[in-house]
């Protein structure tokens, strides 16, 4: 359960940052167009890339000891970055604002949530490459931890493109992000804590 709640956790501090990608998908539960296909796209990809980071991680740093040092290092030093960002957006007036869209067509929906998702390098440095080093932490449990972080994906979107109408009221407020970032660099300032430990332990072991 606990490290279900760490996937989660972990997840969901990323997936909520603000970006091109949930604007899109907060405009679409706006307008109650193609809501449905949108969510599962996002939803879907967010599972694929945890699982091929899940399974690529898991086996290389099971048989490489010392990789799990190198990419909990680096995985230690972008979390580091990305909770120090959001510390500093903090003390900045962000909010999430749908703005206008017109009417798209199913295969524009698609299209553009596709390309919204794969086309974001971004995206695989947080679900293939920093969700994968992180779940490689817990040996054989690293599945439980990807099933956490996916769930994140699916609860955030579901929440983010049927709650729109009340979700769009909230996040126009800048104190709503202001939150959220605290929340977010307190999490990620937690794991990457955690994946030092991990990397001093091994060099240690390797004495």
């Amino acid at each position: 359960m606990h490290i279900a709640a760490t996937g989660f956790l972990t997840g969901l501090s990323l997936i909520v940052a603000i970006g091109a990608q949930n604007a899109f998908v907060l405009r679409l539960g706006l307008m109650r167009s193609h809501i449905g296909i949108a969510v599962f796209i996002c939803a879907l990809s967010d599972a694929i890339l945890i699982a091929i980071g899940t399974a690529g991680m898991g086996a290389l740093v099971q048989s490489h000891k010392s990789l799990l040092k190198i990419v909990s290092w680096i995985g230690a030093a972008y979390l580091l970055y990305f909770a120090i960002s959001a510390a500093r957006r903090v003390f900045k007036s962000e909010s999430l604002e749908a703005g206008e869209i017109k009417p798209m067509s199913k295969k524009a929906v698609v299209l553009s949530v596709l390309g919204f998702t794969y086309l974001n390098p971004h995206v695989y440095l947080d679900t293939v490459l920093l969700v994968g080093s992180i779940g490689s932490q817990f040996g054989n449990a690293r599945w439980i931890f990807a099933f956490g972080a996916a769930l994140a994906s699916l609860v955030w979107f579901i929440g983010l493109g049927y709650g729109s109408k009340a979700a769009a009221r909230i996040m126009a407020r800048p104190i709503t992000w202001r939150i959220l970032d605290f929340f977010i660099a307190i999490v990620m300032a937690s794991i990457a804590i955690s994946l030092i430990k991990t990397a001093l332990k091994i060099g240690r072991a390797h004495v």
